[in-house]
């Protein structure tokens, strides 16, 4: 399996940020906990075994006989013992970006990684009546629909953007996260979900949706500045955006652009490939990140030959904000590193570590674990600290709507003279769900 940089969870509106994470792709092969464990309790009775270890675990061996022989209420399974001592050891790291999975929350993770999901296609938040974020879900704050994917079952059923939901399968949302109504909407290809919606002032009606198989859109241009400017917007790391945007890329500087903003605003991130290939498309070589695993062995990994813009003559911005982490920072840090492109915005979120994803035996779900560390170029560490933008721009309080101060500010850069340079890297010393 191919290395990833995981997506973090999405921000609950504008103050609350992403939890990114970096994580490495390791399914097949990966080692089985409960067989795992066995094997630990064997060699815990053989000399081979560390004499601190079999002191360590036996503790945790006296609790386990205890509960299965003398605990008097409902049967509990050792398969729900495993799973909770693997949430309990992984927790005990005291890690937010190391957790256990159950296997739903595991295939959801890697679906949300794949950039494909079954579902119905609508992204989802908490609005009240004033449009102002809110949390938990209740009669004065509804999830409500923020975007369809084209051509995906929502829109073709009818749902649009601004309809409430007030149950779904009949069943009230009062008391919980969008993240719980999200994982209601969503289920497997060909069933369907009914949704109760409030639209405007009618009554609420009920649409049943036939959920599908969902692709979410990861990458989307349109010229700017009377045609002279390209951009693309990047909101995902997977491989087929990664295509996607050396595509676009490619089209842009074939029709002559010599002047292409890359949008990394609220990107969560995703693959650790897709991150390299990206910023490939803007460097002609030299590393776009170091990998520092446990054994403090700093691991390069090099941009890719062929990248259609690497022709210092093409000019670049990079629009960066507090939600721009994981493979956006890799690809942020990388192009600032090298002085390939300068960042405006405001500092990126800050997320430097690596995880490894592993599955586990029996569909008992999955964990991910930090194995690693990124660094920039440089050989900074960024992690809870992020990259500075060159050209930093304050978003007013009382914005007016469909304005882009960031935006605007790369289009002036971009239309000055004067090639791109290296800025300083910052050194140490809202919910929106896809449905």
């Amino acid at each position: 399996m191919e290395p990833t940089v995981d997506r973090p969870p999405r921000g609950r509106g504008s103050t609350v940020r992403r939890a990114a994470a970096v994580v490495v792709l390791l399914i097949a092969g990966g080692a089985l906990f409960l067989s795992g464990f066995a094997l630990g309790a064997l060699r815990a009775t053989t000399p081979g075994t560390p004499v601190d270890d079999r002191t360590a675990f036996a503790p945790f061996w006296d609790t386990y006989r205890s509960i299965q022989r003398n605990y008097a209420l409902d049967p509990v399974s050792a398969r729900t013992l495993a799973e909770g001592a693997i949430r309990g050891m992984i927790a005990a790291l005291g890690d937010p970006f190391s957790q256990y999975l159950s296997p739903d929350d595991f295939k959801r993770s890697l679906e949300g990684l794949s950039g494909r999901f079954e579902g119905i296609g609508a992204t989802m938040g908490a609005k009240k009546s004033d449009e102002t974020d809110c949390a938990p879900l209740s009669s004065d704050c509804r999830l409500t629909v923020l975007g369809l994917v084209d051509g995906a079952p929502a829109q073709r059923a009818g749902l649009r953007v601004g309809d409430r939901i007030a149950a779904i399968d009949g069943t009230a949302l009062a008391g919980i996260s969008v993240d719980d109504a999200t994982k209601r909407i969503r289920g497997a290809k060909g069933t369907t979900v009914r949704l109760t919606v409030i639209r405007g002032g009618a009554a609420p009606f009920d649409l049943p949706i036939v959920r599908d198989v969902v692709a979410e859109p990861e990458v989307s241009t349109r010229p700017l500045a009377n045609g002279s400017v390209g951009y693309i917007k990047l909101a995902g790391f997977s491989d087929q955006s990664a295509l996607d945007l050396a595509a676009a890329v490619k089209a842009d500087v074939a029709a002559g652009q010599t002047r292409l903003i890359l949008d990394l605003r609220g990107d969560p991130g995703g693959y650790v490939q897709a991150a390299q290939r990206v910023a490939s498309q803007f460097l002609a070589d030299g590393v776009v990140f170091y990998q520092r695993g446990a054994d403090g062995v700093d691991v390069p990994t090099d941009a890719l030959p062929g990248g259609a813009a690497t022709d210092p003559r093409i000019r670049l911005a990079v629009l960066v904000d507090g939600n721009s982490a994981s493979a956006s920072e890799i690809v942020a840090g990388a192009l600032q590193a090298h002085g390939r492109a300068k960042l405006i915005g405001a500092k990126t979120y800050g997320k430097g570590t690596i995880q490894t994803w592993q599955q586990l035996a029996d569909d008992s779900g999955g964990f991910r674990l930090t194995t690693a560390k990124w660094l920039t170029p440089e050989g900074h560490w960024i992690h809870g600290v992020g990259l500075l933008p060159d050209v930093p721009v304050e978003i007013p309080a009382n914005l007016a709507p469909g304005a882009d101060p960031v935006l605007d500010r790369a289009l002036e850069l971009l239309a000055g003279s004067g090639a791109a340079r290296p800025g300083a890297l910052d050194r140490p010393g809202g919910l929106a769900r896809a449905a």
